[in-house]
């Protein structure tokens, strides 16, 4: 009864705050997996890797509604979106596929820091302001590559890096997060093949596992997660989101801590 409940509250808040707060359930979806997964007894090798994949499995199910939504409404730059994926696809998939090499506890350090500069930023709103155009196709590529990278290594969807990337090229904001969700559905794919991959071979998985993928949870996480986007958005235009925002970068950075510690 506690699983059901952990997915229940996992996949309702990730889809409030990916429509509240325009930011990628792996923030929210790691912790509590990693929780979960304990919680369960999975083998201590594998849990962190186990939580990162499953993580990326549903980002990969909940971007591709929340692009949708956004290219109904003429966010999303195809384009630019389209000179991204190759390199964000790269990125991931060798993210996905290196995380197999690192221990679970170097794994966990990556994203617990990486939830505490997520944190600072959220709780300050910083943001680059504009300061130069989008790069050439080849220096696009490299970015969108190291973007893939690092987000498939902590599980996350990208769009904490794409967004500030783009705006700080100029792109105006409601186009860069439009065009961030689009590149999210890519990466999350992407690293989730890696994980897949990776995990493949290794030993004392627990059922119902791909690779370092968790069905169950995936499936339940993200049809939750889809239900609730829509709520979230909706909620967004009538709460205050500025101090929604500062109240969910507390929580961060204490669950950032938590996993330091």
């Amino acid at each position: 009864m506690e699983t059901l409940l952990v997915y229940v509250v996992l996949g309702i808040g990730a889809g409030l705050l990916a429509g509240m707060l325009g930011v990628g359930g792996g923030q929210v979806v790691v912790p509590g997996l990693l929780y979960l997964f304990h919680l369960n007894h999975f083998p201590e090798q594998h849990l962190v890797h186990l939580a990162l994949g499953t993580s990326l499995a549903t980002i990969a199910v909940t971007s591709l509604s929340s692009a949708w939504s956004h290219h109904r409404l003429g966010s999303i730059n195809l384009d630019l979106a389209r000179r991204m994926a190759p390199g964000i696809v790269i990125g991931a998939v060798v993210g996905g596929l290196m995380a197999g090499l690192f221990p679970s506890h170097a794994l966990k350090l990556g994203f617990g820091a990486f939830l505490i500069l997520l944190a600072i930023q959220m709780a300050f709103s910083l943001k680059p302001k504009p300061g130069r155009d989008l790069p050439q196709s080849l220096g696009l590529s490299l970015v969108s590559a190291a973007i893939g990278w690092v987000s498939a290594i902590v599980g996350v969807g990208g769009g904490s890096m794409v967004v500030p990337y783009l705006t700080w090229c100029n792109v105006n904001m409601k186009t860069a997060v439009g065009t961030a969700s689009a590149c999210g559905f890519f990466l999350a794919v992407a690293g989730m093949v890696g994980y897949v991959i990776s995990g493949w071979n290794a030993p004392g998985l627990p059922a119902y596992s791909v690779g370092y993928v968790y069905l169950p949870a995936w499936a339940a996480v993200s049809l939750l997660s889809i239900a609730f986007t829509r709520v979230g958005a909706t909620l967004a235009h009538r709460l205050p989101v500025a101090s929604l925002k500062r109240i969910f970068s507390i929580c961060l950075l204490v669950a950032g801590v938590r996993i330091l510690l």
